[in-house]
């Protein structure tokens, strides 16, 4: 059974902006460390950014309202195959143990000028 379905989409520039303007630490309030790694391997960090923002975006949607998210308790991994998936910590992790929530589908794409994310959570 579908519990939820959230989409969002960022404008990579936007995340490029907020680097210029307040460095790695704007990342650092929504990104975990081992997203940071991930994303500061690549060439261009920016789409990566871009994307695991909207994810934790399009999660929040999909959840509702019914509990805060802590974004860094939201982690964007990516599979040997590099499909990547949603890794739930600490209060969100009960929340979906209570809300018996098992699946939590993800897309990622980025082109150009944006980054868009899909989630799908399935009970």
């Amino acid at each position: 059974m579908i519990y939820g379905i959230g989409i969002d989409i960022v404008r990579i520039e936007r995340m490029r902006d907020a680097h210029k303007k307040w460095g790695r630490k704007f990342f650092e309030k929504f990104l975990t460390g081992n997203e940071m790694a991930y994303c500061y391997e690549k060439k261009e960090p920016y789409p990566s950014i871009s994307v695991r923002f909207a994810a934790k975006e399009a999660l929040i949607k999909a959840i509702g309202s019914e509990v805060h998210v802590n974004m860094k308790d939201v982690e964007i991994v990516n599979s040997e195959n590099g499909r990547p998936s949603i890794k739930v910590l600490g209060r969100l992790e009960k929340f979906f143990n209570e809300k018996a929530i098992r699946n939590c589908h993800l897309s990622l794409s980025h082109e150009k000028e944006y980054g868009v994310a899909c989630v799908v959570l399935e009970c």
